[in-house]
């Protein structure tokens, strides 16, 4: 299988490139490394079944290069990160919009088959737990700027979904719920890496809001393996599935996990929502999908457990924390495989 990823330095997008070169598959991947990191693909440069490019999707006549040549498009490329949301909301809906309809329309002429990702993020404050993919979606206001990202979100799957239904493009659309695990930075907001890195260097834990809001973890590579699986099965085409765990934990609940795992003497602290975000920020108390149509479909079921997961990011963290700073190795843009 010849397989384009968008996105494709980021944390999910690089586990995503070791699976498939892990199945024999070739790939090409696009990052502007606004958010992603040439060192989570470092180690794939010397496979000659792995190809990169950095630069935007927005360049529509290279992008359409990369779609010319592959199979099967995962998009995910987005902006992310619950910070970076909050602090540039203009480039958020303009990222995750356009960008999927670039995708879509270069898709649509050669009938190439494309996986969106999308979010836990667009069932939105709805209280009917667990989530299912046919329940209602029910965004807050537009005078708070964190809903921003759940809307672009949900455009990305209604246009998809148009593309299947008017243009017969076939498309899958994948809501992830907190996907997590070893390169996940906490520069844009993400908690776990977050969590550990202070609790390595025995600063204080920050949690933000009341810390009895709840989520679900799940691992990466479960993730990954689960997206390969849905784009070989031709009854998932038109559909959306959440992909993620049910394994529910409150965050402050995962910071004292953090704590006892990493041995750390990290005291928790608890920050207001206003002090870490904006005034008037919303969260959801809690999150946790039904995962039943993943698991019809593709025989999906979360096999790594949180805790198991905490012990490998911490572990991961840990050789990075002994490692003295690197910058890229030089000579590294100019291995940069053009279409």
């Amino acid at each position: 299988m010849r397989v384009l990823i968008t996105g494709g330095a980021g944390f999910i997008g690089s586990h995503l490139a070791d699976h498939l070169l892990a199945q024999h598959d070739e790939v090409w991947a696009i990052d502007d490394l606004t958010t992603g990191s040439i060192e989570n693909i470092e180690h794939l440069m010397s496979n000659p079944r792995f190809h990169y490019q950095i630069g935007t999707i927005a360049n529509v006549p290279a992008t359409a290069e990369l779609v010319d040549r592959c199979d099967v498009i995962f998009h995910l490329a987005a902006a992310v990160g619950v910070r970076l949301i909050v602090e540039s909301p203009v480039r958020t809906i303009e990222t995750n919009i356009r960008g999927t309809e670039i995708i879509l329309e270069l898709a649509a002429k050669k009938k190439k088959l494309v996986l969106i990702a999308s979010t836990s993020e667009v069932y939105g404050k709805s209280t009917k737990l667990p989530f299912c993919e046919e329940d209602d979606l029910v965004i807050g206001p537009p005078t708070r700027g964190r809903w921003s990202y759940a809307c672009s979100k949900a455009i990305d799957e209604f246009l998809a979904l148009a593309y299947w239904k008017e243009r017969r493009l076939p498309v899958i659309v994948v809501r992830l719920f907190n996907t997590v695990g070893p390169r996940q930075t906490g520069q844009y907001g993400m908690v776990l890496p977050t969590f550990v890195r202070q609790a390595l260097q025995d600063r204080p834990i920050s949690v933000y809001g009341t810390g009895k809001q709840s989520r679900c973890f799940a691992y990466v590579g479960d993730i990954v393996e689960a997206l390969r699986k849905l784009v070989c099965c031709e009854k998932a085409v038109g559909q959306i599935f959440n992909l993620g765990s049910n394994e529910l934990i409150t965050i402050e609940e995962l910071a004292r996990l953090v704590r006892r795992v990493s041995g750390s003497n990290s005291e928790i602290v608890y920050i207001p929502y206003e002090q870490a975000y904006e005034e008037g920020f919303e969260d959801m108390q809690s999150r946790v999908p039904t995962l039943e149509k993943a698991k019809e479909m593709i025989g999906y079921s979360p096999r790594i457990a949180l805790n198991e997961i905490v012990e490998r990011v911490i572990a991961h963290e840990r050789s990075r924390l002994l490692q003295p700073a690197e910058s890229v190795p030089s000579g590294a843009a100019a291995r940069v495989a053009r279409p």
